[in-house]
């Protein structure tokens, strides 16, 4: 059974940091690229980032490159995104994905607010 389990959210302050794992179970982590997604209320769901498989390489959204990074623990099974120099409009439910893009097979989330 696939389980991903996000943590790490919470509020912070503009300008400030926070770092999300996810904890995944059921399926052979190390082979499988991990994407991270945010979705906002009113707004679409946006692509955050990806790391892929061997290597790790990554790519981001322009609104993250440069102040996001996802990095993976494989002998943890776990995917992590740290995040700085936060905007408010960062603000959203972050979820963790496995894949390349959104599935079925993805966290409950966890809520990234970024306010004064």
């Amino acid at each position: 059974q696939v389980q991903l389990a996000e943590s790490g959210g919470g509020l912070v302050q503009p300008g400030g940091s926070l770092r999300l794992s996810c904890a995944a179970s059921g399926f052979l982590f190390s082979s499988s690229v991990m994407t991270w997604y945010r979705q906002a209320p009113g707004n679409e769901r946006e692509f955050v980032a990806r790391i892929g498989t061997g290597s790790g390489s990554t790519n981001y959204a322009d609104s993250v490159k440069g102040r996001f990074a996802i990095s993976r623990d494989n002998a943890k099974n776990t995917v992590y995104l740290q995040m700085n120099s936060l905007k408010p409009e960062d603000t959203a439910v972050y979820y963790c994905n496995w894949g390349w893009s959104w599935s079925v097979y993805r966290g409950q989330g966890t809520q990234v607010t970024v306010s004064s």
